[in-house]
């Protein structure tokens, strides 16, 4: 795993999964935005698969036909102690939970869940396992929030002739949000993103944080921060 060479949005992936619906709906969605991705149907073609390329990172179902998930992840960590490793599964047991991170998983998504929550997941991961390099930052550095300009590098948000200039924790939540404006952004994934962590006291933590984006951005009316309850939150912003 090469740390200096990968871009993260560019990042070459292995997607192991049974479901042939699900799988052709995720791998056109990722490539779609940018990744490189091959696709095996069951444990032993995607080990096949891992075995002749170079991967950046490795998403595997669990319940697999010839060799699950757990079994091939053990094999995978016999090659490479390093590659980040994602579950995908249906369950939400505690103790698949804890076997999916005994074997040295990096995250563990349950199904149902979004393409654009997948897509944030893996470039959280990503960004925690390689190091920091040209091509791991954004390639839109400056934002347009109505009215706004948001200067996500030197942390300034402007507004006619006013500047105010943003903490890094603000910043870096209002670019998750710039990011992926009219959508919605999963708690859990503004977490893990900005704080490595989904806990209970940092979601507070979170939450006064938003509060404090909403008081930069009250100036524009048609610009506003939404919370879906108990899921996540949306940056709204009306074309006039």
């Amino acid at each position: 795993m090469d740390k200096m060479n990968v871009d993260i949005n560019n990042a070459r992936i292995l997607f192991v999964e049974d479901d042939p619906n699900l799988s052709m709906v995720l791998k056109d969605y990722l490539e779609m935005i940018g990744y490189k991705v091959d696709h095996g149907l069951d444990g032993e073609i995607g080990l096949s698969l891992f075995m002749k390329n170079k991967y950046d990172i490795v998403i595997l179902d669990i319940m697999m036909p010839k060799k699950d998930g757990f079994t091939m992840a053990d094999e995978i960590r016999q090659i490479d102690t390093k590659i980040p490793l994602v579950f995908l599964t249906a369950k939400n047991l505690k103790e698949d939970k804890l076997t999916g991170f005994r074997k040295g998983c990096d995250d563990y998504i349950t199904k149902p869940f979004s393409t654009e929550e997948l897509n944030l997941r893996i470039k959280a991961i990503l960004r925690r396992c390689y190091n920091s390099s040209a091509t791991d930052m954004p390639q839109i550095k400056i934002f347009e929030i109505g009215k706004f300009k948001f200067d996500s590098t030197n942390l300034t948000l402007e507004y006619g002739t006013k500047q105010e200039r943003l903490t890094r924790k603000e910043a870096e939540l209002l670019s998750l949000l710039c990011e992926n404006k009219n959508e919605l952004l999963p708690r859990e994934v503004a977490l893990e993103t900005v704080w490595g962590e989904n806990d209970y006291f940092i979601g507070r933590s979170m939450d006064v944080f938003i509060a404090k984006l909403r008081k930069h951005l009250k100036s524009d009316p048609n610009v506003r921060i939404t919370n879906v309850h108990g899921i996540g939150f949306k940056l709204e912003i009306e074309e006039e």
